[in-house]
């Protein structure tokens, strides 16, 4: 019979490996997506039918790049992964308003969003799982009560001086600072 502890820190390990490996994936997206909308941000904007000259599409990739890095570097992704989110949903916002022009293209404009969307559910399963994840991990141990003396510290006393005299090393009591 397995102890509960066990099973809890092996779901644990199953858990983790499978959030932090979504994680890096949605970190790494994150740095192409950002990469594409700051060097083909007009572009973007002109093929969804929105007005501007591609500004804030490339604002939108710097984001992205930034919130991927925070992403792949930091050892716990969920903040970065939360950003994703906000982001997505920045995102979402500037597709539903920025194609209601003459030039809308309604086509490529659902086509973006259903992407942005598909990737939004992919961001908040791995933002869940890291939830999870926390919840289980394991309880560090609790070393408050001890002092790292072998034996209690007024019976330590000493200890070290008469170690060194037994040992011809030395073991006289130096003066006191104060005193020199």
């Amino acid at each position: 019979m397995t102890h509960p502890y066990q099973h809890t820190t092996a779901r644990y390990e199953r858990l983790s490996d499978t959030a932090g490996q979504l994680a890096r994936g949605l970190g790494w997206v994150s740095i192409g997506i950002g990469l594409a909308e700051l060097f083909y941000g007009r572009r973007l904007t002109r093929s969804l039918g929105m007005d501007g000259d591609g500004t804030l599409l490339r604002a939108y990739g710097l984001r992205e790049i930034g919130v991927g890095l925070a992403i792949l570097a930091a050892d716990d992704p969920r903040y970065g992964i939360w950003a994703r989110i906000a982001g997505d949903a920045v995102d979402l916002a500037t597709l539903a308003g920025g194609t209601d022009n003459g030039r809308h293209r309604p086509q490529a404009a659902r086509l973006a969003a259903g992407a942005v969307a598909a990737i939004t559910v992919l961001d908040i399963v791995c933002a869940q799982a890291l939830q999870a994840r926390q919840r289980l991990a394991p309880e560090p141990p609790d070393y408050s009560d001890r002092s790292g003396f072998p034996q209690d510290p007024q019976a330590m006393r000493g200890q070290a001086t008469a170690a060194a005299a037994a040992t011809g090393r030395g073991g006289e009591q130096q003066a006191p600072a104060a005193a020199i």
